[in-house]
């Protein structure tokens, strides 16, 4: 693994180590660690959230609004119940995680939502489904905030990029998967007198609680209480926070002032906009791609499997764009570039009406939407510091992206079928957008590093630069933004 131990010359924060240096081999056996044991729980975690919330669209296609005799409006409804609970618990949920535990907190969630992902295969009514969308909801609210700060505070700006596409590759991967495991839970049709996307709740609910009970075995606090990492490891991981403007959060106390001062800074807002347009097209694709497909002439099984290679194709590319990301310290063109396939897609689907056309639309559109993700997850806590001022963003941009996914839910009614118009010209107008306000950030962000210019900054020692950079964050005139 390509593990950078300095960082580059623009950015200054450089300046506050006297005399201490991160150790090559131990920062890079630290982060080998954390890749190999901390990664892949925090990225199972998110892949059964997104599987959990979005498994209603496999549902949908086998049968479950026939079956509960919802309505077009109904069944948007009950989707858009999902999002008021879990934009509500997101901030306060994220908040608490350091005072709770995320060790803690953290693996709650999973068998919670879990277990209301189970029951959902015994609903019977329009009233058991909401209700239980509801909880669904108001459990997974913190999840992806909560995570997203997690792994924020083990790994440093600088090498964050790549891990978090890693990580989102769980929403490509849950919906590749969702298609092929539907497909196959399916064939349970009648078993036990249940219909077949009863049985899609029911075992993937089961998967959820089992996976989260041994989470809670297995998380660390944070890396002080990290058992695998030596004491000269976590020591490295710490001061390559220091060096590069980031925050592990042991020390910090809550302050309502980084808060207020997070609401103050104009990248949290662009990037919030930037986030909504995000959310509108990730949820529309989630819950609705085996609808489109289903458009598009595929019938029963068939739909399912369709709905697959489009998302395993975006897991390749998030993760390359992030890891060239990371390597250039910029986000902006990348973003840019994730909209345009967007815009090529949803083009392309508005344009033609040849099926194979069609279907090959869905795959730029999917990879567009599930590329753009990590890199706004990214974005966001790279360019806020310290701790509470980069966990208000976090929770600001996911709130964002549930508020698009409220939006999401009501632009693909059937009358709309197959084409879905209305559906595709908005998600087309709001990657549109996403190219301005991903421009207007990075020069905004560019800007803000010129005026800086190389100011350095000299402190008696290192324990004062630390006190220094915990009170003005991002603020401080050492602190680089990334573009």
């Amino acid at each position: 693994m390509d593990v950078p131990v300095d960082v580059p010359p623009d950015n200054k924060a450089q300046d506050v180590q006297v005399d201490r240096q991160v150790s090559p081999k131990a920062l890079s056996s630290a982060l080998r660690k954390l890749d190999l044991f901390l990664l892949p729980i925090a990225t199972i975690a998110y892949f059964l959230n997104f599987l959990d919330r979005s498994n209603i669209g496999n549902a949908k296609a086998a049968g479950l609004q026939t079956d509960l005799k919802l309505t077009n409006r109904q069944y948007s409804i009950a989707l858009t119940v999902t999002y008021v609970p879990y934009i509500v618990a997101e901030l306060p949920l994220t908040l608490a995680m350091k005072k709770v535990g995320p060790h803690i907190l953290i693996p709650t969630l999973v068998v919670s939502w879990g277990l209301v992902t189970l029951f959902q295969g015994f609903v019977h009514s329009y009233g058991g489904l909401i209700a239980a969308r509801f909880f669904l909801g108001l459990t997974e609210g913190a999840i992806l905030p909560g995570l997203v700060t997690y792994l924020s505070s083990f790994y440093h700006r600088q090498v964050l990029g790549k891990r978090l596409a890693f990580f989102f590759s769980a929403t490509s991967l849950a919906g590749a998967f969702s298609g092929l495991l539907a497909s196959a839970i399916l064939n349970m049709e009648g078993v036990s007198g249940k219909r077949g996307w009863q049985w899609i709740f029911i075992l993937e609910g089961l998967l959820t609680v089992v996976c989260g009970a041994i989470t809670f075995f297995i998380l660390p606090r944070d890396l002080s209480t990290a058992r695998y990492l030596t004491i000269e490891e976590r020591n490295a991981l710490m001061l390559a926070h220091e060096i590069d403007g980031g925050a592990t959060a042991i020390h910090e106390k809550f302050s309502f002032r980084h808060m207020v001062r997070a609401m103050k800074s104009p990248q949290l807002w662009m990037v919030f906009a930037m986030f909504f347009g995000n959310g509108v097209t990730l949820y529309s694709l989630a819950y609705f791609a085996p609808t489109i497909v289903q458009g598009l002439g595929y019938k029963g099984i068939s739909i399912q499997l369709h709905s697959v290679p489009p998302y395993a194709c975006s897991a390749f590319v998030a993760v390359v764009a992030c890891y060239l990301s990371d390597r250039l310290r910029h986000r902006g063109t990348f973003i840019v570039g994730a909209s345009i396939i967007s815009i090529i897609g949803y083009a392309m689907f508005l344009g033609s009406t040849d099926h194979h056309t069609l279907y090959g639309s869905l795959f730029l559109q999917v990879i567009g939407a599930y590329t753009m993700a990590p890199l706004l997850s990214t974005w966001m806590p790279n360019n806020l510091a310290p701790y509470y001022t980069r966990v208000t963003g976090i929770a600001f941009g996911f709130i964002s992206t549930n508020s698009g996914g409220i939006l999401s839910t009501w632009l693909f009614p059937t009358t709309d079928a197959p084409r879905y118009k209305k559906a595709t010209w908005t998600a087309l107008g709001l990657s549109i957008s996403i190219v301005v306000l991903a421009i207007m950030n990075s020069l905004f962000l560019g800007i803000q590093n010129k005026n800086r210019g190389t100011v350095p900054v000299v402190q008696e020692n290192l324990e004062d630069s630390i006190d220094s950079l915990d009170d003005l964050g991002d603020k401080n005139p050492s602190f680089r933004y990334i573009t």
